[in-house]
């Protein structure tokens, strides 16, 4: 484990020393100043007198008025682990930024913990935080005339935030990930994570474990600071990004808690200053290209199923079309390989100790599956970058070879049908099988569908519906955390599939639909279910479908009534008049 922890250092220590020489040994550029492009409208200007007293009550000397302004924005908050570091990462990059002759200026947003929020109407609040922080970022990067941006998130929704953010500005910029937990231990050294924790509360109702068993679980799932430790969804975006290319080397599989990580900040001032000086932006390294890269990468992972609502939205900010059919195109020729949590064995740590994202990319990349030639923020290709990578730590069982895939193509599907004539979203590993058909078990809530699986009320071959979570009936489009892990938990993962307007955690596995739409607020099929109607799920023909006829399916529709929304003031009704359906993305800039 040392050993390939020390090989990511070294790789990342060769990758900042060429970024620092490459300025310095280019004379021109090196005694040149930095061109301040943004922060020169109020710096220099006789006019922006009162801007100037501003900054120099800040601290800035003469000196640093000529220098560019970088916002080290971060989204750090005390009450999640994925986020309460973020500070020290922040202040660990501040003295990286000034070291290269820049000024940094740090700021924070907001940011929800998807796991302390899931199962209550606190999830309601996740999605749209998205929309806020990079609402956030956009916002003080261009008030404050920044000339570019090091963005810090931490957990899920905070990484397609700040990137969107930045592809709105198209400013020089960098991601630091937080980094990813530790894996926990029970009493008895047994390795658990989160998933367990989430899985505690079924298993406990059901007679598979004590009292003393689940507090065991819950207390020691999470052992320090760090995104929750599987490929959910923090970690899929994380390295999603870092095959677009939007972050340093390792940035995604360095766990938060080693020492790695604080190198990593110590790399980001010579890189900034490296993309100022060659005026590499955003829209320069997220290209068509980049898009693919990405998507590969979280199909052959075995990535959240969030990833495609949060691409669509990151693609919009930039213009480049993007939809779920692109998805399947790319699943369709992508075999998933990682054995990692939620449906695997592995936790993103053990990726890390045989060689890290880096070593991933670079195995898809010497298989023709990467396009090598795509920018970078180190200023260089993705090859050139991975040509220094370590490979996979020989006889590792975290990554199957392309010979041996867990599935031959990927695990996300999307399915259309009378259920879901605008697409659906499928997680279908493949150990669930592949076709799933039986009686509809029909709940107005994941809380009703809750309380009647504890009842003991859904059983094997039921399909469950849970509508009126979308975008706008949720609202929000909350996760379905609980309710996947209440089945995983109750034993009925192989028995039950279930299907929703809303989303579903990257931590949920099993026969699952999220992302149905048309949504039940918006009269969708999926809000003219009935009990007892038979619904087929057919992945091999891509389809989610209800057997009653098109004339019931129109009687139905006319007797339909829409629902009151549950809220009408606040930012929750902001979102809820703004946003797309989630095929689209769920923005709400449109």
């Amino acid at each position: 484990m040392l050993s390939v922890s020390r090989s990511s250092l070294r790789q990342a220590s060769r990758l900042s020393t060429k970024l620092t020489s490459t300025r310095r040994g280019n004379a021109s550029a090196s005694d040149a100043p930095v061109p301040a492009k943004y922060s020169s409208r109020i710096t220099q200007p006789k006019q922006q007198g009162a801007s100037q007293a501003m900054l120099y009550a800040t601290g800035l000397t003469p000196n640093q008025m000529n220098m560019p302004q970088i916002g080290i924005g971060s989204v750090w908050y005390e009450g999640n682990p994925c986020n309460m570091h973020l500070n020290d990462l922040a202040a660990a990059v501040k003295k990286s930024v000034v070291d290269a002759g820049l000024v940094g200026f740090r700021f924070s947003s907001i940011g929800v913990s998807d796991g302390i929020s899931m199962g209550t109407e606190g999830m309601s609040y996740s999605l749209q935080s998205r929309e806020i922080i990079a609402d956030s970022f956009e916002t003080i990067m261009g008030a404050q005339w920044y000339d570019a941006c090091i963005a810090i998130p931490g957990c899920d929704k905070n990484m397609p935030g700040v990137i969107m953010a930045m592809a709105r500005l198209n400013r020089p910029s960098i991601m630091v990930y937080g980094g990813t937990i530790r894996a926990g231990k029970t009493c008895t050294g047994t390795p658990i994570d989160i998933e367990n924790a989430f899985q505690s509360y079924g298993q406990f109702v059901t007679g598979k474990i004590t009292e003393d068993q689940r507090l065991d679980i819950v207390k020691n799932a999470c052992p320090g600071a760090g995104g929750c430790g599987g490929l959910y969804t923090a970690n899929t975006m994380a390295s999603a990004i870092e095959a677009m290319g939007l972050t340093l080397p390792h940035s995604s599989s360095m766990p938060a808690e080693y020492p790695g990580k604080i190198e990593e900040c110590a790399h980001v001032g010579p890189a900034i200053r490296n993309l100022l000086e060659k005026d590499i932006k955003p829209r320069d390294i997220m290209t068509r290209q980049a898009f693919e890269n990405a998507m590969v990468t979280i199909m052959a992972l075995g990535g959240s199923t969030n990833a495609v609502l949060h691409f669509i939205a990151i693609a919009k900010s930039l213009g480049i079309p993007l939809t779920i059919d692109d998805f399947q195109k790319t699943s369709d020729r992508i075999p998933f390989l990682a054995d990692l949590k939620p449906s695997g064995k592995y936790v993103m740590e053990d990726l890390h100790n045989v060689g890290g994202t880096p070593a991933v990319l670079k195995y898809l990349l010497k298989e023709g599956l990467l396009y090598g030639d795509a920018m970078t923020v180190t200023g260089k290709t993705l090859a050139e970058n991975l040509a220094d990578a370590p490979d996979l730590t020989p006889g590792q069982k975290v990554i199957r070879p392309l010979s041996n895939p867990i599935k031959a193509t990927g695990h996300i599907q999307i399915l259309r049908g009378n259920l879901s004539p605008t697409g659906a979203v499928a997680k279908i590993t493949g150990k669930e099988g592949l076709s799933f058909s039986g009686p509809a078990k029909v709940y107005d809530s994941e809380e009703d569908m809750m309380a009647a699986t504890v009842a003991g009320k859904v059983v094997k071959g039921d399909v469950v519906v849970i509508r009126y979570e979308g975008p706008k009936g949720g609202p929000g489009m909350p996760e379905m955390l609980g309710p996947t892990s209440v089945i995983m938990g109750a034993g009925l993962g192989q028995d039950v599939a279930l299907m929703t307007d809303g989303r579903f955690s990257g931590a949920s596995h099993g026969f699952i639909v999220g992302h149905v739409t048309p949504e039940a607020q918006e009269g969708g099929p999926i809000a003219l279910v009935q009990e007892g109607d038979i619904i087929t799920i057919d992945a091999n023909r891509r389809a989610i479908e209800v057997s009653i006829s098109p004339a019931e399916m129109e009687k139905r529709r006319k007797a339909w009534k829409a629902p009151p929304y549950k809220v009408k003031s606040g930012t929750l009704w902001k979102f809820i008049k703004n946003v797309t359906s989630a095929s689209e993305g769920c923005t709400t800039d449109d």
